[in-house]
């Protein structure tokens, strides 16, 4: 074999060996896991998109109190839409929804947005976080709109830390008050009537009568 036809057959074997490499790294233990997928839950139904969902719990685990849902709702339609409500499917978790100024529905203005979660914006609120998935899983959440339906996906459970800290929940576990030992604690030694006093000496009944040994000093 001729030197120039040595080299083409090693530079053949060299890319072949190239190519099956960056093919076992493609597909690897499990190919999906190498896709770039977003931080945070989204979807889009008929012109009304949910971006940047989370479920967010109080920042200790063992702590109780409110989780709150955080989100950001675009409607890219023509009508005025109305979050109803958000349930969480497959549990008894009822969540409340606040607009961010006074009282009425919540509503998603045609060609607008709604933002739930944070300083001045609608909040979604789980009075009992502890009915949520633990912090790392996915919760199910349903969104009902009042012209779309129901819109429903997974949302990642996140601790009120780092990043997600100024979108938890407002109101943190207060602690719970120490026990006091039971029983009045005006009762002390020496109270009732005629009993001994600090010095010693025998107490004058309050009624002024003699005691026992007042009437002895006095037949002496």
């Amino acid at each position: 074999m001729s030197r120039s036809l040595r080299h083409g057959a090693l530079a053949a074997t060299a890319l072949v060996f190239s190519i099956a490499t960056l093919s076992a790294c493609g597909a690897g233990n499990n190919a999906q896991t190498l896709q770039v997928r977003p931080d945070n839950a989204a979807t889009a139904v008929d012109g009304i998109k949910i971006q940047n969902l989370n479920v967010i719990t109080q920042p200790d685990h063992e702590a109780e109190g409110p989780a709150v849902i955080s989100a950001t709702l675009f409607n890219d339609t023509t009508k005025r839409e109305v979050l109803e409500k958000i349930t969480l499917p497959g549990g008894n978790a009822t969540v409340k929804l606040h607009p961010a100024k006074g009282k009425g529905p919540l509503v998603l203005p045609a060609g607008g947005r709604l933002v739930l979660g944070g300083k001045n914006n609608a909040s979604a609120v789980i009075e009992n976080g502890r009915q949520v998935g633990a912090d790392g899983s996915v919760q199910n959440v349903a969104f009902t709109f009042s012209e779309t339906g129901d819109i429903e996906l997974g949302a990642s459970v996140v601790p009120a830390t780092s990043f997600f800290e100024k979108f938890g929940p407002s109101t943190l576990p207060t602690p719970k008050p120490t026990a006091t030992p039971s029983g009045d604690a005006s009762e002390t030694p020496g109270a009732e009537s005629g009993s001994p006093s600090a010095s010693g000496e025998p107490s004058t009944p309050a009624d002024g009568s003699a005691t026992p040994s007042d009437e002895a000093s006095a037949s002496e």
